[in-house]
């Protein structure tokens, strides 16, 4: 090549050049991730060339001479996307066409891809004119190329150029579309059927009647389900775009089918779109067909199926016609939802109980007590933790609706089970709902029936149940204030001092870590700190190591005299302490609190 030459011509001699000879070089290093490097510092080369000599040697070198490793041209695709002002602007934008056309058809998906999203972007940038006569020729090539993985490439191309050029360019870009719909490579088909309703998008309405749907139909009856399942998500795009009276026709006999198709993977994707698909085709197809077809999902014999139905319950109600929503609810969704409380598959009624709560809302108190109350109970003895999870951190728009009596009668005795469940992660969720469900439940109820099982975490064999009941009592104490805290945790915390496990002294220290700062200078300085300063002498290394992290993340809360009058001579005397660690975090303390 030009560059070759020019190279050899002695680069040494012409900084100009030297750019250029090193790019080269580099790409032609053994070691992948010079070559990588290389390609990511095009844009300095291309700084340093100028824009001639880029549009003029460096991307004609990049076209012709790259063939190496997928993640060496996965960044010159991503590169050329930005290279724009590094060519000249938008008049000669064309120029990033060739090295961007070849990386559009190589073998390797991601590569394609990236190439095919930095053409997107800049066609963007074309004239209308350039648009014509560079940017669509390259599609129709793509399009009618030899090898699947252009054809499949064009089809992301279509609907960036269709608004922008001639009437007689667009019925010739309709016309490859719907080549590429029919042909013979299912990957094509599948391409074709993923831009279905992007394309559909940007075309005149009676074309996408007469031209969009044949395809959709089409597509939608595919033989490969994979082609099938991405047409179902063209034609939620397509509904959107139809006014109500062509929907029936011309939308719903496809979605039927595809709501009961042989394959799983297609009523899925019903599934999944189906909230979209009811906001776009309206009330009243939502009352005749939709309302069907979802009671059909959520008990399709495919679990993966009914998960995906479920996760939608909620949202599908409350997208009902209000005039008819009980009635819908009560008739055809409920019945459906008794069963799969029981599901035989964990997920789908983990789908479920993230869910179900938001019906409390929609449906009101009576019900609630009498049909959806019932449902919660059985989902919180459920054997999976995650459901009962699910359950628990819904709780509050349940006591929204039918208040902490009720809630506390039915659902309570099984949060206590929950609180001594033998699987710890279970216990775990239930302490971090703890704080939300004291404050809905308020004080006095919480001290009766809940405060004890807060104090019992404390001491749990497990570090993080510990942990995070210690947490969970510096949050119960900002919501219900330090005087409460003084009469009900503060002794039993300090309680633990004493202990004859070292563990659970630790957490004692813990704890006042924790509640220091929400208890206040009073509490702290009376009650806890004599506790620490009596614990610097305990036969732990590791409990006196903790004493003085203790006493330097309580030394801001304590007034000076107390800093200079107690904690200082302990500090010192653990400075001087045989263990390492407890020596260590002596001095870190008496340096942080200044008190050296």
């Amino acid at each position: 090549t030009k560059l070759d030459d020019s190279k050899m011509a002695g680069a040494e001699g012409d900084d100009s050049l030297y750019p250029i000879a090193v790019l080269i070089d580099e790409l032609r290093n053994e070691d992948v991730q010079l070559r990588l490097n290389s390609i990511k510092k095009l844009s300095t080369i291309a700084l340093a060339l100028g824009v001639e000599r880029t549009r003029t040697e460096l991307l004609p070198f990049l076209t012709d001479t790259i063939y190496d490793e997928d993640e060496v041209l996965l960044a010159l695709a991503e590169q050329l996307g930005s290279f724009t002002v590094l060519v000249g602007g938008p008049e000669f934008v064309h120029n990033l066409l060739p090295p961007l056309e070849s990386l559009a058809t190589v073998e390797e998906t991601v590569v394609r891809d990236k190439a095919v999203e930095s053409l997107r972007k800049i066609s963007q940038e074309h004239s209308p004119v350039d648009l014509e006569v560079h940017f669509v020729p390259l599609v129709k090539r793509l399009a009618s190329g030899d090898w699947f993985t252009s054809r499949t490439s064009a089809c992301g191309l279509f609907s960036v150029c269709y608004p922008r050029v001639s009437s007689t360019v667009k019925a010739e870009i309709r016309q490859h579309f719907r080549t590429l719909c029919s042909d013979d490579t299912p990957m094509v088909r599948r391409a074709a059927a993923s831009k279905l309703g992007e394309f559909a998008k940007v075309l005149e309405l009676d074309y996408v009647k007469s031209d969009i749907i044949p395809l959709f139909t089409a597509l939608a009856s595919d033989e490969q389900d994979s082609v099938r399942l991405l047409a179902v998500e063209a034609g939620v795009s397509i509904a959107t775009l139809l006014p109500q009276e062509d929907l029936e026709a011309l939308v719903m006999p496809t979605l039927r089918q595809a709501a009961e198709d042989k394959s799983w993977r297609v009523r899925y994707m019903v599934a999944d779109k189906f909230s979209e698909l009811q906001k776009a085709v309206g009330p009243e197809i939502t009352k005749t067909d939709l309302v069907p077809a979802f009671q059909n999902l959520l008990k399709d014999c495919e679990a993966e199926v009914r998960a995906a139905a479920a996760n939608k319950v909620k949202v599908f109600c409350e997208n009902l016609p209000e005039d008819s929503r009980e009635t819908i609810i009560m008739t055809h969704i409920l019945p459906c939802v008794k069963e799969l409380v029981s599901d035989t598959n964990q997920h789908v009624k983990s789908a479920l109980a993230s869910v179900i709560m938001g019906l409390s809302t929609i449906l009101g108190k009576d019900n609630t007590v009498e049909h959806l109350l019932p449902l919660f109970l059985v989902q919180l003895k459920d054997e999976c933790p995650e459901v009962r999870l699910n359950i628990i951190s819904n709780l509050d728009c349940v006591n929204e609706v039918i208040g902490i009596r009720q809630l506390s009668q039915s659902l309570l005795p099984a949060i206590v089970e929950l609180a001594e469940d033998a699987k710890w992660r279970v216990r775990l969720a239930i302490i971090e709902y703890m704080p939300l469900l004291a404050g809905q439940l308020g004080v006095e109820f919480f001290d009766e029936k809940l405060n004890s099982l807060c104090m019992a975490w404390l001491i749990d064999h497990v570090f993080a149940i510990r942990e995070a009941a210690t947490c969970n009592l510096m949050k119960l104490v900002e919501k219900f204030g330090a005087e409460w805290a003084q009469n009900t945790i503060v002794p039993k915390v300090l309680g633990m001092a004493n202990d004859s496990n070292y563990l659970h002294r630790m957490t004692t220290l813990f704890c006042i870590n924790a509640l220091s700062g929400v208890c206040g200078q009073e509490i702290t300085t009376k009650h806890m700190l004599p506790v620490v300063l009596k614990m610097s002498t305990d036969q732990v290394a590791n409990v006196r190591f903790n004493v003085a992290r203790c006493l330097q993340k309580i030394g801001p809360v304590l007034d000076s005299s107390a800093l200079q009058a107690e904690v200082k001579p302990v500090l010192e005397k653990l400075a001087t302490d045989q263990d390492m660690d407890v020596k260590y975090f002596a001095l870190e303390a008496i340096s942080v609190l200044a008190l050296a």
